[in-house]
């Protein structure tokens, strides 16, 4: 005697499903890409070339494809747009106001990514325009930021991307003393100075020198390479790296 079939009602249901029965919004991902600069930050804005907001300056970013993760196409991007791969990236923050997009219902699953000053100098795009973020506010409290140009001319953003930018600071700003985060801003081998700055740039304030060198020295994360800068005008310093 044959045994009965097994009723598979989750089956059924999913063969029976409807995936039209709902709206659904499309997805993109856009990269915040910051590097230092002296006593602040860097970004990459690439000028768009078609509407909405056409002439405007975005974010690198593109769609999330239907058999894609959002860390995948986050790396994709970043590669396509930059020609950078295996740097700092993580999700930031999902920007989802339903006008933020004027075409239709588009979420945006923003991404941080940080770079040494001299990767992002190489960097291979199409259009793009490095800009300084000028943050007027301090600590963590947010708010608007402005992105200027080699002139110091202020950049015209599209969408919601000054806030998007805005909370990458904020972000990383509140990182900065609990990760190591500054560390993925720094080449292999750095002076404690060139941590100074960094910190700096991040804060968006000074530090007192002989505290921060204290401070960092007893973290445990750092170890001498046992060498010193080269072609510096001044009494080389001692390298250091970071220790993962």
């Amino acid at each position: 005697m044959s045994k009965p079939k097994t009723h598979n009602e989750e089956q059924d249901f999913l063969d029976a499903y409807n995936p039209a029965a709902f709206d659904r919004p499309s997805v993109a991902v856009d990269i915040v890409l910051l590097a230092p600069d002296e006593g602040g930050l860097l970004t990459l804005v690439i000028r768009r070339d078609e509407h909405p907001h056409k002439g405007r300056w975005a974010l690198p970013g593109g769609f999330v494809g239907m058999t894609e993760s959002l860390d995948a196409a986050a790396e994709r991007v970043l590669k396509d747009k930059t020609g950078l791969k295996g740097i700092f990236l993580e999700q930031l923050y999902t920007f989802g106001n339903p006008k933020r997009d004027p075409r239709m219902r588009i979420l945006s699953v923003a991404h941080m990514a940080l770079v040494s000053r001299e990767k992002f100098e190489g960097l291979k795009t199409h259009a793009g325009q490095v800009a300084r973020v000028e943050v007027p506010w301090e600590g963590e409290v947010g708010g608007p930021v402005v992105l200027l140009d080699d002139a110091k001319k202020p950049l015209a953003l599209a969408f919601d991307h000054e806030e998007v930018i805005a909370t990458s600071i904020k972000r990383l700003r509140g990182k900065l003393d609990y990760s190591p985060v500054a560390f993925q801003l720094l080449p292999e081998s750095f002076t404690l100075l060139q941590l100074q700055k960094i910190h700096e740039a991040i804060a968006g304030r000074l530090v007192n020198k002989d505290s921060f060198r204290r401070r960092m020295l007893s973290t445990g994360l750092l170890e001498p390479t046992g060498e010193m800068q080269d072609g510096v005008g001044h009494r080389p310093a001692a390298l250091y790296r970071y220790i993962s």
